[in-house]
């Protein structure tokens, strides 16, 4: 689905249902004991070296463990790796956690279907699988064919399937395949009719968009360049588009467009669907994109359809016309549509307009237009004509979150992936042939106000809970669903709740817990929290939340400032030199679950991963009063170099960079590395990170728990301790197996349980 959000978030926050962390070191929670149990964590070397920031010295003591290939860092890593296992391994109740886990994380997982011709593209995972299956079946009803199984790719289960795409007539599928997290994918074709692998090999083709010619004799697609084409350090970037023809050596595919280009410009494309146009929509950062557009019946290039501002646009092109969500003066999105090949901005024509909920994206399904809404957090799906009139609500079977949708524009059938705190992933089918025919009244669920007029109440409020769903006219049927019989949701309950932010600013909450649970003012309490990037933590099935809950714990997600939960002036509120607005919102949650008699700080634990291990790097710094322990999790905390490393220069829209002397200011105000306090008490912490992570360097992690061992009153606790864990085949989350999340998540929780004196 297009629209206002970007193809491909490169910074992304792998679902609640995984919050994600890394594995162990080498796999088995054990493996890295030794058989003298360290004193304490080992002792960095102090090698100040001095960087002048626009007249203000920085001083950095363990900038050589920036270099992990170094025998120095590996010793050092390896001596950190052996401290940590000799606290977690004899904790009590690992073996009962790690069953329990076990169970949940069997509970398996699928996609909606992808549309091509007759057939159907999903993937699913089955319980202890370690990676996703991809199937396909021939007709609706039919049987399943297992297409790719990565699980047969690597005896432990590290590589993994990263992306696919069907061509028009679903013939063939691309496919990316990875090792060990890397997400550096190589692009395989294999033909869905007899399973047979084509030698068509494609490296350097991460996160790749691939647009099928429609006679199956090639496709579109991204590639980033081999080493030695371009600058050292620049492979990560250049991401370029080019076309292929099956048979060919792709070292000869043509250059479509990227040369002379932003090295940081994120491009993927999409084919129209009579196959004559080419729309590129280009990436730049998290606040503005670019649409161009190319016959490809002409020898021009392609040519800029937007007009070069400060927005984000997303489209799809349909018999001759382009159909634009956008959030140009619009910060929660509206929809425009004007001639393909016109490139006038004036001929642009507004069809369906900005409303209280945020626009996620618009596609064209059954030749109708098929929105997908965000409102407080929760989704919504609408159906409308091509020319912005309104069809009919499509009725959800709860509050929650639409993670996905399928559907082609010559065919009456729509899927969508749904889940929420208490429902597991199920897909759901649509019959458009059943669509009213005209425009449906306005509903409650139009009607305008403010934003908590559709909000998850308490229970006890009377107003719209779990289990009511949207109104709609559509038959909307289940198609199929994961099962989750170790797990009784009906014992659980989900309210919204609202608090106050330092500014006055209304921030939303999920709380989850135990139904009947008593507030006792010392509940344990997990948190977890992201604010960046445009990305929404809206309700999904957390497996490993159970494991929480049912030990008494409340599970909270807080929506703050800097995601798309409330459109784009939520999102710039929380970035840049807005960033600490982030933090305060955070601060601002833990606060209220305190003041409402949940938990104390005694019993309150806060998780979070990539942007949102930055997150918890500042609430160790600014706060370390609030918290009783802290999982940090593949984090950003070297915010003067972070964009020195991996693909972190695409970020610089979002944070900013030391480079520059203002935005130096303000980075420097909250880079929590440099913030650490000597003879300090800090909470608990488990910093976690992967060697294999080409997105957040592992570098950030190791500094900072280097740091805080040397300088916090507790860096040398242990019983309230600073601990670093490692995985050595592991990236940033994706692509992980179940065997390794089992077996973080058991130092995960374990961990927590004994910090919070809970037990199993």
């Amino acid at each position: 689905m297009l629209g206002g959000r970007f193809p491909v978030l490169l910074f992304s926050l792998l679902s609640i249902s995984s919050l994600f962390a890394t594995a162990v070191f080498a796999g088995d929670s054990k493996s890295s004991s030794s058989s003298t149990e360290p004193a304490g964590p080992p002792k960095a070397e102090i090698k100040p070296i001095a960087d002048l920031y626009h007249g203000t010295k920085v001083v950095d003591n363990y900038r050589w463990l920036e270099d992990g290939n170094s025998p120095e860092t590996q010793k050092w890593v390896e001596q950190e790796m052996a401290y940590t296992r000799s606290l977690l391994d004899p904790l009590p109740g690992r073996d009962a956690i790690h069953k329990r886990l076990t169970e949940l994380l069997s509970i398996g997982s699928i996609t909606a279907p992808m549309l091509a011709g007759k057939h159907y593209f999903y993937t699913k995972r089955e319980g202890m699988q370690n990676q996703p299956v991809l199937y396909v079946r021939d007709s609706l009803d039919g049987p399943d064919r297992v297409l790719v199984d990565a699980n047969q790719m690597a005896a432990d289960g590290t590589i993994a399937l990263d992306w696919l795409q069907p061509s028009d007539n679903g013939k063939y599928v691309a496919y990316g395949t990875s090792p060990s997290g890397s997400e550096m994918s190589t692009l395989h074709i294999i033909e869905t009719k007899t399973g047979t692998i084509l030698p068509d090999t494609i490296e350097r083709t991460r996160a790749a968009s691939v647009a099928w010619l429609h006679d199956n004799s090639g496709f579109y697609y991204t590639r980033y360049p081999k080493k030695g084409d371009v600058p050292a350090g620049q492979e990560m970037y250049n991401r370029h588009v080019f076309i292929h023809l099956i048979g060919t050596d792709p070292d000869t595919d043509d250059l479509i467009f990227g040369e002379g280009r932003d090295p940081e410009d994120w491009p993927s494309v999409f084919l129209s669907n009579d196959g004559r146009w080419l729309l590129i929509h280009v990436s730049q950062g998290w606040t503005k994109s670019e649409l161009f557009l190319m016959d490809t019946h002409g020898k021009n290039p392609p040519s800029r359809l937007t007009t070069g501002k400060d927005f984000n646009y997303g489209a799809e092109v349909y018999e001759g016309k382009v159909y634009i969500s956008t959030n140009e003066d619009a910060p929660r999105y509206r929809v425009f549509v004007t001639d393909a090949g016109n490139f006038d901005r004036e001929a642009w024509k507004e069809i369906i307009p900005q409303t209280d909920a945020v626009l996620q994206g618009v596609s064209v399904y059954g030749g109708r237009l098929f929105a997908q809404y965000e409102q407080n957090a929760t989704s919504q799906l609408k159906l409308f004509d091509l020319e912005g009139k309104k069809i009919s609500d499509i009725a959800l079977p709860a509050i929650g979150t639409v993670f996905g949708t399928g559907g082609r524009w010559n065919r009456d059938e729509v899927f969508f992936g749904f889940h929420s705190f208490t429902t597991p992933p199920s897909i759901y089918r649509i019959d458009l042939k059943s669509a009213p025919q005209g425009v449906k009244p306005t509903t409650s669920a139009d009607a305008s106000g403010t934003a908590e007029n559709h909000a998850l109440s308490k229970p006890s409020s009377g107003g719209m809970t779990e289990d009511h769903p949207v109104p709609g006219d559509i038959r909307v049927e289940l198609w199929t669903k994961v099962d989750a019989p170790s797990i009784d949701a009906s014992g659980y309950e989900v309210a919204q709740e609202w608090y106050k932010s330092k500014d006055g600013t209304r921030v939303p909450m999920f709380v989850v817990h135990k139904k009947g649970l008593q507030k006792t003012g010392h509940n344990p309490t997990l948190l977890t929290a992201y604010g960046g990037f445009n990305v929404s933590l809206t309700p999904s099935f957390s497996r490993t939340a159970y494991l929480w809950m049912e030990h008494g714990g409340v599970f909270a997600v807080a929506n703050l400032r800097g995601g798309a939960e409330f459109g784009e002036d939520w999102h710039r509120a929380g970035m840049l030199d807005k960033k600490q607005n982030v933090f305060d919102d955070m601060i601002a949650a833990a606060e209220h679950l305190i003041s409402e008699k949940y938990t104390d700080k005694n019993h309150l634990a806060i998780q979070g991963g990539s942007n949102g291990g930055l997150l918890m790097g500042a609430m160790i710094t600014q706060r370390p009063d609030l918290f009783r322990a802290v999982v940090c999790q593949v984090p950003l905390l070297d915010m003067l170099r972070y964009q020195n490393f991996q693909i972190a220069k695409l970020w610089i829209p979002e944070y900013g960079s030391a480079e520059n002397p203002d935005q130096f200011k303000w980075l420097y105000a909250y880079s929590p590395y440099h913030h650490v306090k000597a003879g300090t008490e800090y909470p608990a912490i488990l910093f976690m990170t992967g060697d294999f992570d080409t997105r957040v360097d592992p570098m950030h992690a190791k500094k900072m728990a280097a740091e805080m061992q040397a300088e916090a009153k507790n860096g040398q606790s242990k019983t309230r301790p600073i601990l670093l864990r490692i995985e050595s085949k592991a990236g940033h989350g994706a692509g992980k197996p179940v065997t390794k999340q089992i077996e973080e998540f058991t130092d995960v929780y374990s961990f927590l349980f004994w910090q919070l004196g809970m037990k199993e």
